[in-house]
């Protein structure tokens, strides 16, 4: 979703402050505008709360949204693939780029479980070290990866070197965010 739209909660939800990550819950009958709707969560404004925060795709029903559909079965068991496109369905709640073509994900690694199925292993970083919101960005990338038929574990590493520049950003996501 590329323009805003007021709503109203329509149940009590549990949101994530951005950029700090502390939850919070608001209460039925919240105004709210929605700024972004990405990857199967939302970015909204809370006026009262004077500030931005993020519903997650299963509370999108509080907002009057529909949750995103599931996570594709991988082509040809292509594992690795299908790791980098859930991937691609995870955004910064302030920029509206996924995470692999804003340049945050340095590597995706996918081998056999010793237990049976795959472990697929992420390294990322963030735009800012101080951002709150990193742990939740990781957390999300871990459970979507871990929605892969075939995947048993996964884990989603935060890591600063080597330090997140704009170089990073691929064309496309430049082109998303005007730079070219």
């Amino acid at each position: 979703m590329s323009h805003q739209s007021s709503a109203t909660t329509v149940r009590d939800v549990e949101v994530t402050r951005i950029p700090s990550g502390e939850r919070i819950t608001l209460p039925a009958g919240t105004q709210v505008v929605i700024t972004q709707a990405l990857g199967g969560s939302f970015t909204i404004l809370v006026p009262s709360q004077a500030g931005l925060y993020r519903i997650e795709g299963q509370d999108a029903d509080s907002i009057g949204q529909e949750a995103s559909p599931g996570p594709e079965k991988p082509a040809d068991g292509n594992l690795e693939q299908a790791a980098w496109n859930q991937l691609k369905t995870c955004y910064d709640p302030e920029i509206p780029v996924n995470i692999v073509d804003l340049g945050l994900v340095y590597s995706l690694d996918v081998k056999s479980h010793q237990e049976g199925g795959s472990e697929v292993s992420v390294q990322m970083t963030l735009t800012a070290p101080g951002c709150g919101m990193g742990p939740i960005i990781a957390s999300e990338a871990r459970q979507k990866i871990l929605t892969i038929d075939g995947v048993t574990e996964a884990n989603v590493d935060l890591v600063w070197d080597p330090p997140w520049t704009p170089d990073r950003i691929s064309e496309e996501g430049k082109q998303k965010l005007g730079m070219i």
